[in-house]
């Protein structure tokens, strides 16, 4: 433990749709949340998975050449760590006085990462990572995270501070060194995953999904955060996969938050947010 941090910490698991491939918008938007956030007293805040600007699940659902043009603009819509999109993100958690684990498509020297930026309430990003290894599909539009990447937990004013995107909570290894690092809380960062159905396999769903943070909670003795978006019907064409069955919408969130034991601490979300 860091400090002597307080004795109640308020989390908040952010379950919302995307501003989809609109960089500018995903960025007010993430300010709106965080601000309320604040307002309502939480000390820590965890996005979900490239949650600017939303996860393109028309990777997997078209060609390489009939999606180019969509990923040109996905490109274009993802953010620099070091930009005034950032800068604006970071003035809102200072203002706030809360921690931040945010999840964004990073664009680096014509390059993009899956990245979760650790920003304190001073509003420094204390601590910078990319997913070791993108999934499947992802390594044709993501690059891999280096060895700084491994490190994935941070001490704060609120405890000691982890996170990992999506399918990194498969990498037994890597888990298994997120808790020697002396984990508190986890922010557990995934896209918009649906429910199991015929059109998917079922490692594939939210409740798998579901089932490995809350594993990662009672093996590491933490509390865990499930940070997840959701996809509205008026969107499904704008994301390309209205022909893909395996998409259900408004779905896609699953957000919840577990203790050290693997309980559920919240009541699961009966809502997507807007």
């Amino acid at each position: 433990m860091a400090s002597d941090p307080p004795k109640n910490i308020r989390v908040a698991a952010v379950q919302a749709e995307p501003e989809w491939n609109d960089l500018q918008k995903g960025v007010d938007k993430t300010i709106r949340l965080i601000t309320e956030a604040g307002k309502n007293g939480t000390n820590v805040i965890g996005f979900p998975e490239v949650w600017i600007p939303g996860y393109p699940w028309s990777i997997w659902s078209q060609s390489v050449v009939d999606n180019a043009e969509f990923m040109v603009e996905y490109f274009h819509n993802s953010m620099e760590r070091d930009s005034e999109e950032m800068n604006r993100i970071r003035a809102a958690v200072k203002e706030a006085g809360l921690f931040c684990v945010l999840g964004y498509s990073e664009r680096y020297r014509g390059s993009l990462y899956i990245a979760q930026s650790f920003i304190d309430e001073n509003g420094d990003i204390v601590h910078h990572r990319r997913k070791i290894k993108p999934t499947h599909v992802e390594r044709s539009v993501w690059g891999e995270g280096q060895a700084e990447s491994l490190k994935t937990v941070v001490n704060s004013s609120f405890g000691n501070i982890g996170g990992l995107n999506c399918w990194e909570h498969t990498q037994t290894l890597l888990r298994y060194y997120e808790y020697s690092q002396d984990v508190d809380i986890h922010i557990a960062s995934w896209p918009p995953i649906f429910k199991e159905c015929d059109g998917m396999q079922y490692h594939i769903s939210s409740t798998m999904s579901s089932r490995l943070t809350q594993t990662m909670s009672m093996e590491g003795a933490c509390f865990t955060a499930i940070c997840s978006q959701i996809l509205s019907e008026e969107n499904i064409l704008k994301n390309r996969v209205e022909k893909w069955p395996f998409v259900k919408s408004p779905g896609g969130g699953f957000s919840m938050i577990y203790g050290p034991t693997g309980e559920p601490l919240v009541d699961a979300l009966t809502r997507a947010r807007r």
